[in-house]
């Protein structure tokens, strides 16, 4: 069975610290401790004491005072992990933490979870392919030598690399290691650990190179396990659930987020508020517990995204610049019928294709797989017809040989609204209006990963709200727009009503409008 052995690297609150070490440890598992040597030694001293008689316990020999973004994050790991493969020789995974980490599943659930592949968890991708950095720093991360803390002495590190960088004081990358970045926050076999410590032994030129690279601790491990292990013994992932705001800091869990936390597929999650008492006794509690059956939703990341997005769009940003030297033609006619429900706009546009010769679209700026003609490749993906939108249409509008053109949107595309609106060709729009209730709101949330097949219902509930009102705001914001030639077919209206809103949008005559506004199971999900 496995055995871990936690490496931690903390530097605060020595009684968190204390408590952390004695959970991890009550079910048998190990922990090496690394106490940031700038921390007060009265704080490491509380620690050693206090932890002096748990034998699965250990503390890195050397303390090393780290530094954000420095090599010495990575020094103080590799103290810490050899202290933990000397004093625990029967540790078979090793499981890098921070003190603001804690497990959201049992140590039971966790052993079982490590013994079913013979695998090291690690994120590692491409440094120079992949979209890991998102802004900021790339190559100058590794060309560069970076010997001062970005934070603490900035005019000393920005004029080092400003030096540098008018020099040309370049420097190549060790040639036989491909580069590759991810998270800190991995879980490495014990023949892992000690092919790095031997490869960090005989390898200095690799070692110097990482010293002056900026923030090694998302690089350096990384690289060394993608170069020692085999690429079908690698899960490129973190067992540790952490996401970031789209301020680049880390979310912080509270006390009502434990039953998403242990919704997660996941093994430890960071960072957990030191205020979070509650959700941390409770966490604390469970990993010494044998809980065994956890249901895995894992909605978490786009529930958040979801949450946080909400009353910004539109609002943060202003306005957006759509290609507007280009237009789709003053004689054309562009008609968007606009609904949430998906089918219920298909049904629509389906007997409008049989009782008009008008062609039509089915949500081509929000379904992959929408049936388009070949265009030279503008339509292959979401992305490019989005980017690229009147060109797209122009182009559409070509290949049906027609100045007349419908096309489906869904109602939270309001960017795209206010572009074709901006247009110099005629546009209208046709909101269609549904009722939602609850069972159809689960679904939706379920199709668009707000929630898991497993999601339990508490948080359903408390999620239904928040969806509905989502909705509702998309329909105000098209309201507010005041958009012109823009008609209403509600679903709680006679057909007749709703007929002279089809009649005006697609200027067709009243026995016509009735026959679509009466298309039989229109508003059936």
């Amino acid at each position: 069975m496995a055995k871990i052995a936690f490496i931690l690297l903390c530097h605060k609150d020595p009684d968190a610290i204390i408590l952390q070490a004695q959970q991890l440890t009550a079910a048998g598992d190990c922990i090496a401790i690394h106490f940031d040597a700038r921390a007060p030694k009265s704080a490491f001293q509380k620690i050693r004491t206090a932890l002096a008689d748990n034998a699965n316990v250990t503390f890195a020999k050397r303390r090393v005072k780290c530094g954000w973004g420095e090599w010495s994050l990575v020094q103080a790991t590799l103290h810490t992990v050899e202290a933990a493969v000397e004093a625990f020789p029967r540790a078979s995974h090793f499981y890098m933490v921070s003190g603001d980490c804690m497990a959201i599943k049992s140590a039971v659930y966790a052993h079982r979870f490590l013994d079913e592949r013979d695998v090291d968890y690690i994120e590692s991708v491409d440094y120079f392919e992949s979209n890991w950095i998102k802004t900021g720093w790339r190559d100058e991360r590794l060309i560069y030598r970076h010997v001062f803390n970005e934070r603490t002495q900035k005019w000393l590190f920005y004029t080092s690399f400003d030096i540098q960088q008018r020099l040309g004081l370049t420097r190549e990358v060790p040639h036989d290691l491909q580069m590759m970045i991810g998270s800190q926050w991995w879980c490495l076999r014990r023949r892992t650990i000690e092919a790095v410590l031997d490869f960090c032994r005989e390898r200095k030129d690799v070692i110097r190179f990482f010293r002056t690279t900026w923030i090694p601790d998302e690089t350096f491990f990384q690289t060394l396990v993608r170069h020692l292990v085999p690429g079908n013994e690698i899960e490129a992932r973190t067992l540790t659930f952490l996401m970031f705001t789209d301020y680049g800091m880390p979310l912080t869990f509270y006390n009502d987020h434990y039953d998403l936390l242990l919704g997660q597929d996941s093994l430890f999650a960071r960072k957990i508020s030191p205020e979070a008492t509650e959700l941390k006794k409770r966490l604390g509690l469970l990993y010494a517990s044998e809980t065994d059956g956890f249901t895995i939703s894992n909605e978490g990341p786009n529930l958040f995204k979801f949450l946080t997005g909400r009353g910004r769009v539109g609002r943060r940003f202003a306005p957006r610049f759509w290609e507007t030297d280009t237009s789709l033609g003053p004689d054309r006619e562009l008609m968007i019928v606009a609904c949430k429900k998906w089918h219920v706009a298909k049904r629509l546009t389906a007997a409008i294709r049989q009782k008009t010769n008008v062609p039509t679209i089915d949500y081509l700026f929000n379904e992959e797989n929408t049936e388009l003609p070949d265009l030279g490749g503008i339509q292959s993906t979401l992305n490019k017809r989005t980017r690229h939108r009147r060109a797209l249409m122009r182009m559409l509008f070509d290949h049906f040989e027609t100045n007349r053109l419908i096309i489906c949107l869904d109602t939270a595309s309001i960017d795209l609204m206010h572009d074709f609106f901006s247009d110099r060709s005629l546009t209208r729009l046709l909101e269609i209006q549904c009722t939602f209730d609850d069972d159809y709101l689960i679904g939706h949330a379920r199709r668009t990963g707000l929630a898991g097949e497993q999601t339990n219902a508490e948080t359903l509930a408390q999620l239904l709200p928040t969806i509905r009102n989502d909705v509702n705001f998309e329909s105000d914001r098209i309201r507010d727009n005041n958009f012109p030639h823009h008609y209403l077919l509600r679903e709680r209206y006679e057909p007749d009503v709703n007929a002279r809103s089809i009649g005006d949008f697609l200027g067709v005559g009243d026995e016509v409008a009735l026959e679509l506004a009466e298309t039989p199971h229109l508003f059936v999900d």
